[in-house]
C-alpha cells in the first residue's frame, strides 16, 4: 500500500508541474495574441482598401471594353484551361495548438484529390514546419518549403516566397495559385480559408463596366496594362503578407485555446488523484489499525 501512495505522490507533482507549464504557456500566447490580434486588425482594413481601389481601377479600364485588359494576371475563367495547379500552404513551426495544422493539411489533401480525380497536376508550396513535416513524412513533394516565415512574418519575407510563385505562374508553368491557411476569426476560434489568388479573375458584370460612378480618376495616356501589372502584383504581395498575419493570430488564439483546456485538464486530474491518494490513504491507515487490533488480541 505503501509503494501506491508515493506512486500516487509522484503522479500529482508530475501531473502539477505539467499544470504550470501548460499555464505559462497560455499566458505568454494570449500576449502575443494581443498584439498579433491587433496586427491582423489593421492588415485586414488595409487588404479591404486595397482590394476596393483594385476593383475601382479595373472598373475604369473596363469602361474601355473588357477585351482591352491584356494583363497576364488576368485570365476569363470562362476561357482558361486548368492543367497544373499550385497550393501554397501556411502552417505553424510549432505544435501545441490543437487542431490547428491538421485542419491546413486536411483541406490540402482534399484539395490534391479533388484536382487528381479532374487529371490536374498539384505542386505544394509549403510555409512552416508543421505541415512540411507531414507531407514529407508521407513522401508528398514540397517545392518551395520555408520554416520561420510563418512564426516571424515580414513583408519583405512574404513577397520573396509569392515573387517565386508569380514567376511560374507568368511565365506558363502553372495555370492557378491556390493559398491555404487556417484564418483568425476571433479570440476563440478560427476559421479555414482556402481560395485561388492568381490568376485575377475580372468579377465585375457589364452593366457595373459601363456605370462610372467612381472618384477615381485615371488619365487616359496612362499604360492600362502596365497599371495592372503593377498593381496586381503588389495586390498578390500584400495578401500572401496578409494571409501569414492572418495565420499568426490564429495560430496563438489555437494555443491559448489548447493550454487552457490542458491547464483544466491538469487540474482535473490532480483532484481526481488527490481523491484516489485520500482513500488509498485511509484504507492504509485502516489496515494497520485492523493489524493492531489483531496483534493485542493475540497478546491476550
Amino acid at each position: 500500500m505503501g509503494g501506491n501512495l508515493k506512486e500516487i505522490r509522484r503522479k500529482i507533482v508530475s501531473v502539477k508541474n505539467t499544470q504550470k507549464t501548460t499555464r505559462a504557456m497560455k499566458l505568454v500566447s494570449t500576449s502575443k495574441l494581443k498584439k498579433t490580434e491587433e496586427l491582423a486588425r489593421r492588415s485586414k482594413i488595409y487588404s479591404h482598401k486595397l482590394n476596393e481601389m483594385f476593383d475601382e481601377i479595373v472598373r475604369k479600364i473596363l469602361l474601355k471594353g473588357i477585351e482591352s485588359v491584356n494583363s497576364k494576371y488576368f485570365q476569363s475563367s470562362k476561357t482558361r484551361e486548368i492543367k497544373k495547379i499550385d497550393i501554397v500552404f501556411i502552417t505553424a513551426d510549432k505544435g501545441l495548438c490543437g487542431g490547428f495544422n491538421q485542419v491546413t493539411i486536411k483541406e490540402v489533401l482534399r484539395l490534391m484529390k479533388h484536382y487528381k480525380e479532374q487529371n490536374v497536376r498539384v505542386r505544394l508550396r509549403g510555409i512552416g514546419k508543421k505541415g512540411i513535416s507531414f507531407f514529407a513524412f508521407n513522401d508528398v513533394e514540397v517545392l518551395d518549403k520555408v520554416v520561420g516565415l510563418s512564426s516571424s512574418p515580414t513583408y519583405e519575407s512574404a513577397a520573396k516566397f509569392i515573387n517565386n510563385v508569380v514567376h511560374d505562374f507568368l511565365q506558363g508553368f502553372t495555370d492557378e495559385v491556390i493559398i491555404v491557411h487556417n484564418g483568425f476569426k476571433n479570440m476563440i476560434s478560427q476559421e479555414l480559408e482556402s481560395r485561388a489568388i492568381l490568376p485575377l479573375t475580372i468579377n465585375i458584370n457589364e452593366q457595373d463596366a459601363l456605370t462610372d460612378f467612381s472618384m477615381l480618376n485615371i488619365e487616359s495616356e496612362i499604360d492600362e496594362d502596365q497599371l495592372l501589372d503593377e498593381l496586381a502584383h503588389k495586390y498578390i504581395e500584400y495578401n500572401m503578407y496578409h494571409a501569414l498575419i492572418d495565420s499568426l493570430a490564429a495560430e496563438h488564439s489555437a494555443r491559448v485555446q489548447a493550454m487552457d483546456a490542458a491547464t483544466n485538464n491538469a487540474g482535473d486530474l490532480v483532484k481526481s488523484l488527490s481523491v484516489s491518494y485520500n482513500k488509498a490513504r485511509q484504507e492504509s491507515i485502516t489496515t494497520e489499525l485492523v493489524e493492531i487490533n489483531a496483534g493485542v488480541e493475540a497478546m491476550k
